[in-house]
């Protein structure tokens, strides 16, 4: 199953709704990798290893579910984990891009890829309708906390990246 989605971020119509800045964004997304807790409430553990030059590799654990993933950061860009095929677990990817296609506009395009095909049948079809709409949740709650420490001033130094 692949499924995308925006969250919009800046909107120079809407003169209520607080901005933010490219690398304000960016450090959040990245917060997000390195420090996954802060917006997973019901992950136990993140443990970051072999970090290279624009990746690093983490195991996170949900419970007794162990997961291993690769987080590739294209600067100011992208932030892609990628979900190597392990135990019942198939491959699976996904990509938060910064998106800015005008000036002042700013958006996040989440995208997912599964590494299943499409359901053909009404339950599978429900069950991915389920899927998309809690990947969406997390989504914009993960833009919601990151506008939080924006607001707080918490993602102006360059503490990431």
């Amino acid at each position: 199953m692949k499924f995308e989605h925006l969250i919009e971020i800046n909107d120079p119509l809407n003169p209520l709704a607080d901005t933010m800045t490219r690398e304000q964004l960016w450090r959040g997304l990245v917060l997000r990798a390195e420090d996954p807790k802060l917006f997973v409430p019901h992950l136990d553990e993140c443990t970051i290893s072999g970090r290279e030059s624009g990746s690093f590799m983490r195991r996170l654990r949900y419970g007794e579910l162990v997961i291993d993933d690769k987080v590739v950061l294209h600067p100011l860009h992208e932030v892609r984990y990628e979900v190597p095929a392990q135990g019942d677990i198939a491959q699976s990817l996904l990509t938060m891009t910064i998106e800015a296609p005008s000036e002042g506009v700013m958006w996040v395009r989440f995208l997912y890829d599964d590494g299943n095909p499409s359901a053909t049948d009404e339950t599978g079809r429900m069950y991915e309708d389920f899927k998309k709409s809690a990947y969406k949740e997390a989504d914009i709650d993960t833009i919601k906390i990151v506008r939080q420490l924006a607001s707080e001033g918490k993602l102006d130094a360059s503490l990431l990246n």
